[in-house]
């Protein structure tokens, strides 16, 4: 599973690389470094759901066993999601700010 998702990943870079090779002028590097911000965002806000997916089942099983430390639990994880969902802000806000720069 491993090794096909760095396939996929290797794929999609090439993918992405490929036009940024291929350009003449100094305006396909300015679309390049857009293509690339926006495919970081996507990175970022998968990076994000499959953590906050983690921390969620991981804060349901921890309550259910432990019922009388779920107000501590619910606190811990509403603190993790905020700092997990804020990398994907930041990245959003870069991402705009590139975009910005190009057009």
């Amino acid at each position: 599973m491993r090794k096909t998702f760095f396939l996929l990943f290797v794929l999609l870079l090439g993918a992405v690389a490929t036009p940024a090779l291929a350009a003449d002028s100094e305006g396909g590097a300015i679309s390049t470094g857009l293509g690339i911000a926006a495919l970081g965002l996507g990175v970022a806000a998968a990076g994000a759901g499959l953590g906050q997916g983690r921390a969620a089942a991981a804060a349901a099983e921890g309550m259910a066993r432990n019922p009388g430390a779920s107000g501590r639990i619910q606190t811990a994880l509403l603190l993790a999601l905020a700092f997990m969902e804020s990398l994907v802000i930041f990245t959003f806000v870069i991402v705009f700010q590139i975009r910005g720069l190009a057009g």
